[in-house]
């Protein structure tokens, strides 16, 4: 008599990398995420494989000295290899539903994956609100988690602002920088404080001149990196990211210098061009996307309008770490006639800073993030 092979893909530990693999895949982040350090969202896995309860970020610093040359000796003169690293703390999530034998007449397997398009959609929600809350991240709590800006106190805002004033943009000017977070949020009104074209512009030079200049502590910042296109005919080609809100994406739209890129510089194409589809807008070596989801407004603006920021990210914004990778989980109950099916996973997120003081974690500068607050008022 012949054995009945058990169906590919049914047994727990394919179902659990198949969720896995479909979840980080299919987030809308997915595009931006790697393991190497090249990468906007840089993922790690390093506790799988040992015990731990958080998972350490490294960044290298590129060289200042100027060598020598000629007969000159080296010995003695060698440059110093700046080093930082960042730890991020790893927690259970966890997550379950229940069927009844009265829903569902099936084997655990089957219940499995009848479940899987909730905890799917719940899992990659909660992987999208915590990316956006480490893209506002001005501190840490407590537990090591992060703390964005929109729950920060007017001190931790104020700290965050003195060791990031490089790399912060209030409306279109430097100058409405004025050191203190509700004070530089007050300058940006609803004319002049709009996302435009040239705020893309002026944040990105900014961006870049970040890491250009050693910082009046005499410490090493770090440079906000673009990253690089890795495959395909554009191949080397370098970019920044910027993740926008809705209304701070409506104003571009709208902006007439961004209008007339999407009109005369890209191709009248129904399927590609912005003005028809609403997709990604491109200036000036800037992909802007839109995140509905990033909705962390403020009435701070002046005359108490609404403002919301954006993140302009270059490599190693984010990190995020696995102890344990997503696995479904399983329970019986009343008499076998209630069966729970989970999933859980051990993670972390975080925004990368590293330290520009003599420590580690002294003056925590933002690695990858450029962060720009502008006008959010919401359409009359």
């Amino acid at each position: 008599m012949a054995d009945t092979p058990v169906q590919k893909g049914l047994t727990p530990t394919q179902w659990d990398d198949q969720f896995f693999a479909e979840y980080v895949r299919s987030n809308q982040f997915a595009r931006y995420q790697g393991t190497d350090e090249g990468s906007i969202i840089q993922l790690k896995d390093a506790l799988q494989r040992k015990a731990g309860d958080s998972v350490v970020f490294a960044a290298v610093r590129k060289l200042r000295g100027s060598g020598v040359r000629g007969n000159e000796v080296l010995e003695g003169n060698e440059d110093e290899l700046d080093s930082r690293s960042l730890k991020v703390v790893v927690q259970p999530i966890r997550n379950a539903v229940v069927l009844t034998d009265w829903d569902e007449q099936r084997s655990v397997i089957d219940m499995r994956n009848a479940a899987k398009p909730a905890l799917q959609n719940w899992i990659m929600e909660l992987w999208r609100n915590d990316l956006i809350s480490a893209l506002g991240q001005v501190a840490l709590n407590a537990n090591g988690l992060p703390i964005p800006f929109i729950n920060a106190t007017a001190t931790q805002r104020n700290n965050w602002l003195a060791a990031n004033s490089d790399r912060v943009l209030f409306g279109n000017s430097v100058s409405n920088n004025t050191g203190d977070a509700a004070a530089s949020l007050a300058t940006i009104n609803n004319t002049t404080g709009k996302m435009t074209a040239a705020t893309i512009t002026l944040a990105k030079r900014r961006a870049r001149l970040a890491g250009s200049v050693i910082g009046s502590d005499g410490f090493n910042r770090p440079a906000i990196r673009p990253y690089q296109v890795k495959e395909g005919a554009n191949l080397g080609q370098e970019w920044y990211m910027m993740f926008t809100n809705s209304y701070a994406f409506r104003d571009l739209q709208n902006d007439p210098v961004m209008a007339q890129a999407n009109r005369d510089a890209r191709e009248r194409d129904v399927a590609t061009n912005p003005i028809f589809t609403g997709g990604d807008l491109v200036y000036d070596g800037v992909i802007i996307r839109e995140i509905p989801e990033l909705n962390q407004y403020m009435a701070a603006g002046a005359s108490g309008i609404q403002v919301g920021p954006s993140y302009m990210c270059g490599a190693q914004a984010i990190g995020a770490a696995w102890a344990q990778r997503t696995k479904s989980t399983t329970d019986d109950r009343d008499y076998n006639f209630r069966h729970g099916v989970g999933v859980q996973e051990i993670r972390g997120m975080s925004k990368l800073q590293f330290g520009v003081g003599i420590n580690d974690t002294d003056t925590l500068v933002d690695a990858g993030v450029f962060t720009i607050y502008t006008a959010a008022v919401p359409d009359a």
